[in-house]
């Protein structure tokens, strides 16, 4: 890529992670090396299957061992939580800084966040650090103000409608 830009997908609604995925996608095909760093996940997901089929091309990584939502962790699984987020954070930076990816996608960071997880003044520096030709994904819901500042996209995903207001609970291979 010759000039790499920075794209953020936010909101309320669903399909954020998809619509990095879908760029993701797109970028292999057109011989780009993704990295998706995923936060905040680590269950199983139909996405990791499908991506391990376009290995080495397009990996995602995870650092975080199963765990609760945040709202329900004790204060030493918070701990651990920063630890598992500092080490995929410090990756990212590396993998963006010796440019080992085209694309790489920061998947949930606005959820570390609002979480308080990291500084968001961290995740600026980065951004403005980002070598020219790497393009930068960022996903998550409420995006910081100095990130959509410097932002080139800013896509936010609404939510009119789901199927969780009507009780149904998330399904294996829409959902996750």
């Amino acid at each position: 890529m010759d000039r790499g830009l920075i794209q953020v997908y936010t909101g309320e609604g669903k399909g954020k992670t998809t619509a990095a995925i879908g760029q993701g996608i797109r970028a292999c095909g057109r011989g780009n090396r993704v990295f998706m760093v995923q936060f905040l996940k680590s269950g199983q997901t139909g996405e990791l299957e499908t991506i391990k089929k376009l290995e080495p091309d397009f990996q995602i990584f995870r650092f975080e061992k199963p765990k609760g939502f945040v709202w329900n962790l004790n204060q030493s699984e918070i701990e651990e939580l920063k630890k598992e987020i500092r080490q995929a954070f410090e990756f990212s930076v590396n993998a963006m800084e010796s440019e080992e990816c085209d694309l790489l996608i920061l998947d949930e960071i606005m959820g570390v966040l609002s979480n308080e997880l990291l500084d968001v003044q961290e995740v600026v520096e980065m951004i403005k650090n980002k070598p020219v030709p790497v393009e930068l994904i960022l996903t998550g819901r409420n995006v910081p103000k100095e990130i959509e500042e410097i932002a080139d996209y800013v896509s936010e995903i609404k939510c009119i409608k789901h199927p969780f207001q009507k009780g149904i609970p998330a399904r294996e291979g829409i959902e996750f």
